[in-house]
């Protein structure tokens, strides 16, 4: 009986190993390969459409596909870069961001895309560059203690923004290369260095027509205050108020501040430029997304070919 169970083992074994053989380099077992080394600026969109007009503009194109992710390097306003499309919402975002700083030599990292409008002061069309990104979509779902009354539980100290209803927003815990414990945080801040070249920039050609639409205003360049990012598609009055007054938002997205998380954990650089589509559910009649999404991605991605033109 020994030899077969030593037989039985045999065969395990060789199909074991037959199964470590389909790993490829590139696949699960060999996350740390890199497809590339030269130094480069990682392009961040969400969607296709956000990334249209970026990807007509590159130079010397090479294609490379990762878990289903396909990423371009190529040259952008005579800069090495890596363009490729985060996916839709928060997770999709940060594994993909992951993802690329594993794959290739990313010195720092640019966000251009489609956002809503929170601050009633903007307009659709408008590219806002903010100086720090939030989650404002984490939160506790309190318990109600009385009508209309929802408390915190005693334990949980970090609920001290205003509440809407049950949900209560709190920090997220994070892990950097700079400080290894864990570390509550709410604001993810861009790269000072980057955003006092957005704010150099002058003289870019914002649309405000296409495919024989046309805004009612000039849209223009807004660089600094804050932007907050959650895994929602938002288009709801109320709440847009509420986020503009508890966080002074000026856009909300669904991915940029959890582009802003990974990158602080790798101690990389990040701004992020995202041109209003929409007013987040502030606007007259429907949402205006399906509407303006064009002008607003094409505005998004001019600026940030003029910030690359400028970055040294």
């Amino acid at each position: 009986m020994r030899w077969r169970s030593l037989l039985a083992a045999g065969v395990l074994a060789i199909g074991l190993a037959g199964c470590a053989g389909v790993y490829k380099p590139g696949g699960a077992t060999a996350s740390g390969i890199r497809l590339d080394d030269t130094p480069r600026i990682a392009v961040i969109s969400a969607f296709e459409p956000e990334l249209k007009l970026l990807l007509s503009r590159l130079e010397g194109p090479a294609r490379h596909s990762v878990n289903g992710v396909e990423f371009t390097t190529g040259t952008l306003e005579g800069k090495p870069v890596v363009l490729f499309l985060s996916g839709i919402s928060m997770t999709n975002a940060t594994m993909n961001t992951q993802l690329v700083l594993d794959r290739f030599r990313v010195t720092s990292i640019v966000f251009s895309g489609i956002a809503g409008g929170v601050n009633p002061s903007l307009h659709v069309g408008d590219v806002t560059v903010p100086a720090q990104w939030g989650q404002y979509l984490e939160v506790l779902m309190a318990r109600e203690t009385a009508p209309g009354k929802f408390t915190a539980p005693p334990f949980i100290k970090d609920a001290t923004l205003p509440n809407f209803g049950m949900m209560h927003p709190r920090p997220v815990e994070v892990r950097s290369a700079a400080k290894p414990g864990i570390e509550r945080k709410f604001w993810f801040e861009a790269d000072p260095k980057m955003l006092e070249v957005a704010r150099s920039i002058r003289n870019v050609d914002l649309a405000n027509c296409s495919a024989g639409k046309c805004l009612a205003r000039k849209p223009q360049l807004v660089v600094g205050g804050n932007g907050v990012s959650g895994q929602a598609f938002m288009d709801n009055k109320a709440y847009r108020e509420y986020t503009f007054k508890t966080f002074q938002a000026n856009v909300l997205d669904m991915e940029t501040a959890a582009v802003g998380m990974v990158a602080y954990s790798n101690g990389v650089p990040y701004i992020a430029f995202r041109s209003l589509s929409d007013l987040a559910g502030g606007g007259e009649g429907a949402n205006e997304m399906g509407t303006f999404m064009g002008i607003a991605a094409d505005n998004s991605a001019k600026v940030m070919l003029a910030f690359l033109a400028a970055w040294k």
